[in-house]
């Protein structure tokens, strides 16, 4: 199966497609996340570092594919996901989709692509050409990440209207939306009345998830138990155990639960995924309709 993920840039894309890929590993698939983005930071928070991109490495041999080897490019990730980053042309010059298109090259001369039960492609921003919208061509699915706001559902539309123009020539179908962290999903609500698609879920407003992005970790590997507390402390009675460190462990322990109530929504996803659901072909609205369905709302709130 293969995932494009799409959304509004700044959406929460890479920390939701990092999270997704976790849990479609706990379900005991064999997961590839590709980051097709120039900043290269698709996989960060599953790897920890900047890791070369490909683009970088072909750069590099001169475009001798024979000098590559899978280590040179496929990194391994937390949770047993492993990680690609395509990267991109430098700025102002070239086009994204090149780049997706070389990668997927690659990746087939290395005998990798077919070798995952899931590739999930993490694509930049709004589709605005041909070339964000190359990852649309090897997906089986797109997932659109959103929140319940007035720009992330224009992009939202017009993310959907690539998927239905990509559906006249591929096997490609919208899973569904996925909010991103949201207190209210009302405006999520009418646009699915307007423009009919799945909702996958609706992730809450817990700032635990941009938190996850600026530690350089998935909301999984946070839920573990903080190493810097020694276990011989949790083990040891009350009469032992300071104040400091009492609450310590206790802000510890909130924090992984937390985290762990966070997990069960990604694995959620996961589970609707590995479903292979039907999906839609979406009928995006027009510009116009989309307008007054969106400033109508807000209008009268």
């Amino acid at each position: 199966m293969k995932l494009a993920v799409y959304g509004k840039g700044g959406i929460g894309k890479s920390t939701t497609s990092c999270n997704i890929s976790i849990a479609l590993a706990k379900r005991g698939k064999k997961v590839l996340q590709i980051g097709c983005d120039p900043k290269h930071d698709s996989t960060f928070t599953l790897t920890g570092f900047l890791i070369p991109t490909i683009i970088d490495t072909l750069s590099a041999k001169d475009y001798h594919y024979e000098d590559i080897w899978p280590e040179d490019v496929i990194y391994g990730g937390y949770g047993g996901v492993d990680c690609v980053e395509a990267g991109g042309p430098p700025a102002g010059a070239g086009c994204g989709g090149y780049v997706v298109g070389e990668t997927v090259k690659l990746l087939k001369e290395l005998n990798a692509f077919f070798e995952y039960d899931i590739i999930l492609f993490d694509v930049l921003g709004d589709v605005v050409c041909g070339g964000f919208a190359a990852p649309l061509n090897y997906a089986d699915y797109c997932i659109i990440v959103t929140d319940n706001g007035f720009d992330a559902l224009f992009a939202a539309n017009r993310i959907a209207a690539s998927v239905r123009e990509k559906a006249r020539t591929h096997p490609l179908r919208l899973a569904g939306l996925i909010g991103n962290r949201t207190s209210k999903r009302d405006l999520i609500d009418k646009y699915v009345e307007a423009c009919p698609m799945p909702v996958l879920e609706v992730l809450p407003l817990i700032e635990e998830i941009r938190i996850s992005r600026v530690k350089g970790k998935t909301l999984f590997e946070m839920s573990t138990f903080s190493p810097t507390i020694d276990s011989t402390e949790i083990n040891c009675n009350a009469t032992c155990v300071d104040i400091t460190t009492n609450t310590k462990i206790k802000n510890n322990l909130a924090e992984i639960n937390q985290n762990n109530y966070i997990c069960n929504f990604y694995l959620n996803i996961a589970d609707q995924l590995l479903t292979e659901p039907e999906g839609v072909i979406p009928r995006e609205l027009s510009d116009k309709e989309l307008f007054t369905l969106l400033s109508d709302f807000y209008l009268k709130v």
